[in-house]
């Protein structure tokens, strides 16, 4: 995005539209002149001096002299430019994942100011799951400092089917929720605006504002973990589809014959192939097969903590059975990547959560695959990559859905 231009108009009942061209402006670019505001945003300069003149006022940005050495100009006043203030405003980042839920404190940038994680039986109700989550939110706030007033809103990326405009959990199979309120919640606990997606779409979202894929048009972001989904950000907007169930990735059905039958009730979907789940079960009936290999070995070992981890050491320290494994099932999720190319033709497609943690093992054949089946050359075009943020992929996806609904691309709620 950053050659997107945020266009604006200059007719007086858009102020909020040509606000968040502003806002877009500033934060894909460091510092910007008044001058370079009106040609990113096609405003006029009058509509530029007034609006910054607004955000000034509210520290929102601040205006600083160019160095004289830095710019060839011999007579007249300094020139100056602008930028944005990272810390004038905060957002709340939350993550509900399986089993755990982590809470951040961010400021506009996405940059953690303080944060915390916490575990929970999926057994619990979610009633006190999420009281259990505002109470971590308030004691993060006061660990980090931050003055509350300042907080803009608290953005949370859940597991399962979410309704972004109800802010309801429809459905997350794995924690037993359905139709739990988590913004009504919330927000009648925190007294503060409240924004609630699936997870993973926030975790797209962030890498497109905040991430590696910044200034990408067309992003996929793909995580696997207990289970395996797929988030989108198109031309700088989530793709939900018609019933908020874009991105069931994990569902394509890969072995329609003979395949393992999945939590969905079908046979075959990539999910019985490619989770983590999967991985580790036939690491350890390799292990039981082999039990003088090094794959059986690390299997046994108390460090790294997450069996996972355990696996990709195998593979890294040059053990065959646990390569071969690997190998496999990242031909299956090449396969997929390459459906996934011929339906939405990404530029960049992300990996997240295990298969970035893995991606030395898994990108080599995953990537070959997805090229060598993608239609008529359309994998060659896309860059794979593994997520920038590592595990605070899940909170910063949540903060970032707050400073874009709520900041940047909602400018009269700031």
């Amino acid at each position: 995005m950053n050659s997107q231009k945020f266009l604006g108009s200059n007719i007086s009942e858009v102020k909020t539209h040509n606000m968040e061209a502003i806002l877009l402006s500033f934060l894909l670019n460091h510092y910007l002149s008044r001058v370079e505001l009106a040609q990113n945003t096609g405003l006029s300069n009058t509509t530029i001096t007034n609006l910054t003149a607004e955000l000034l006022d509210q520290g929102i940005i601040v205006e600083e002299d160019i160095p004289s050495h830095s710019v060839k100009r011999k007579v007249g006043r300094p020139r100056t430019q602008l930028r944005l203030v990272p810390d004038a405003r905060y957002s709340i980042g939350v993550h509900i994942g399986i089993g755990l839920y982590r809470v951040a404190v961010t400021n506009l940038n996405a940059k953690i100011i303080t944060n915390n994680l916490q575990y929970f039986d999926i057994t619990e109700p979610a009633e006190k799951v999420l009281a259990d989550i505002c109470s971590l939110i308030e004691d993060t706030i006061a660990e980090s400092g931050v003055d509350k007033t300042r907080i803009i809103g608290v953005g949370v990326g859940a597991s399962g089917l979410v309704n972004h405009e109800t802010g309801v959990n429809v459905l997350a199979p794995r924690l037993n929720w359905n139709n739990v309120e988590v913004r009504a919640v919330l927000q009648n606990r925190l007294n503060l605006p409240v924004c609630v997606e699936n997870n993973v779409r926030t975790m797209a979202l962030a890498e497109a504002y905040f991430g590696v894929g910044r200034g990408v048009n067309v992003l996929a972001f793909v995580y696997g973990r207990i289970g395996v989904g797929a988030g989108f950000v198109v031309d700088g907007q989530l793709f939900r589809g018609s019933s908020e169930g874009a991105g069931e990735i994990g569902h394509t059905i890969v072995i329609p014959h003979g395949g393992e039958k999945c939590g969905c009730g079908n046979y075959g979907c990539l999910e019985t192939i490619v989770s983590e789940r999967v991985f580790i079960r036939e690491a350890n009936q390799l292990a039981e097969q082999y039990p003088s290999s090094l794959l059986a070995q690390c299997m046994k070992r108390d460090e790294p903590a997450k069996p996972i981890e355990r696996l990709f050491l195998a593979v890294k320290d040059g053990d065959n059975y646990a390569k071969e494994m690997v190998d496999e099932k990242a031909y299956y999720l090449g396969i997929s990547l390459a459906n996934l190319v011929n339906v939405l033709n990404p530029e960049m497609i992300i990996l997240g959560g295990m298969f970035a943690e893995g991606y030395p093992f898994i990108q080599p054949v995953a990537e070959k695959t997805m090229r060598e089946y993608a239609f008529a050359g359309l994998g060659e075009k896309v860059q794979l990559k593994p997520t920038s943020f590592g595990w605070r992929a899940g909170v910063l996806g949540g903060a970032s859905l707050v400073l874009t609904s709520l900041f940047y691309m909602q400018a009269s709620n700031r």
